[in-house]
């Protein structure tokens, strides 16, 4: 029986006899595999994406709103148009009487136009937050300070800044003191926050914080409070949090025993579960269509081996009478599958992530290349050439060394 290395070695230079061929051959698998890693890198990334930047609640922060936070069913979104509003009574009921809320705040906002000096920047989102967003709120002060409880009772004009304005308005000075237009009133600068970056290529810091009252003294309400809750100590206490508010809630909107709220409570997990359940039925469907490349690879893999079957008769009929056994020739065909396979796998590895990380550096979208994405590809390639393989393969070894012999 002949040796691995001599099984491997005669497969080479089979392989190296007809390059064009066996470019051909592997051209297929390449681009499933590529197809594959790419979509499997572009899906890992998008998920830890998420985890940090669009779930970043906190894993001690809940959210509560008169509209679903996660639902891809929208009649359910339709039905909750007719929820109520929550005002500032309610964020006062919820503060007087959760028990085991530590902190809760309320967000309002809405859009306007900034104006500082001759410059403009359309399009920025203004916020209104309560005192206590400064501790729940994920975002960090990097410069000056958050606005106080007293200017908050006595609505001051006084705001805090996404880097996108700073880097609008005041490139080379110091923000801090300066009063910028928002909408139909100024606000003097106090703070400025860390910069966030885009989140699936949206500009997250084109904003403006303004202390809730002052937000209603200038813009009203007309949208519904958006209420968020901080309870830490572990998830027990994180549960009954939640259900204070809920019961608190539900005694001041009069939702009866029995009816389901008229409120809908957010955390981290529910964003991290629908973004999941979303990206993997695309998950699925692109491996799907990326197995079907790399099957129909498969299947000229294992008809260029007939081929190369019909046309290496003689040789393996040579092989045959100087003593090689069916056995050796098996594995010889096999071989040459295997190898043709692991070099297509290979080459849609790279090219998977080469184009995973050109998307990366491109665009906003993300892309996690990681170890075991890669082994994958090439174990899928090598079972490929395995499955592929086997029958041309078999077809070889049973050749009548003689009727091979006699052929031209």
């Amino acid at each position: 029986m002949m040796r691995l290395g001599d099984n491997i070695s005669t497969a080479v230079d089979s392989i190296r006899a007809h390059k064009l061929r066996a470019s051909l051959t592997v051209l297929g698998l390449v681009m499933g595999v590529a197809t594959l890693i790419t979509v499997m890198t572009l899906v890992q990334g998008a998920n830890v994406y998420v985890e940090q930047k669009i779930a970043n609640l906190g894993t001690n922060v809940f959210r509560i709103g008169r509209l679903p936070f996660a639902v891809t069913d929208f009649t359910i979104l339709s039905k909750a148009q007719r929820n109520r509003f929550f005002y500032p009574d309610d964020l006062q009921a919820l503060t007087d009487n959760c028990t085991h809320c530590q902190l809760v705040g309320a967000t309002l906002s809405g859009n306007a136009s900034l104006r500082y000096g001759d410059r403009q920047l359309e399009d920025a989102t203004v916020y209104g937050h309560t005192p206590t967003m400064a501790t729940i709120d994920t975002r960090t002060v990097a410069l000056g300070r958050y606005f106080t409880d007293l200017e908050d009772l006595h609505a001051s004009d006084v705001c805090l800044i996404g880097d996108r304005v700073v880097q609008e308005f005041f490139p080379a000075a110091s923000p801090l003191g300066r009063a910028i237009r928002n909408g139909g009133s100024e606000c003097t600068v106090i703070g400025v926050f860390e910069k966030i970056g885009s989140v699936l290529g949206q500009d997250q810091d084109n904003f403006v914080v303004i202390p809730l009252r002052t937000y209603l003294k200038e813009r009203g309400q007309y949208n519904s409070l958006l209420l968020q809750v901080k309870a830490e100590g572990g998830e027990e206490l994180f549960e009954r949090a939640q259900d204070d508010a809920r019961r608190v809630l539900r005694a001041r909107r009069h939702v009866p025993a029995g009816k389901d709220d008229d409120f809908y409570i957010g955390t981290a997990d529910s964003y991290i579960s629908l973004w999941k359940s979303i990206s993997g039925a695309f998950f699925t469907v692109f491996v799907m269509i990326s197995s079907i490349s790399a099957v129909v690879g498969g299947i000229v893999i294992m008809n260029v081996m007939l081929v190369s079957v019909t046309e290496r008769t003689k040789e393996i009929g040579v092989r045959r009478a100087v003593g090689a056994t069916q056995a050796d020739v098996l594995h010889q065909f096999l071989t040459e599958s295997v190898i043709q396979c692991l070099i297509g796998g290979g080459v849609g590895v790279g090219i998977g992530f080469g184009c995973a990380l050109a998307l990366r550096e491109l665009t906003s979208f993300p892309a996690s290349v990681q170890g075991w994405v890669a082994t994958l590809g090439v174990v899928i390639s090598s079972v490929i050439g395995l499955f592929f393989g086997i029958y041309p393969a078999v077809k070889a070894s049973k050749l009548d060394p003689v009727v091979a012999l006699r052929t031209e």
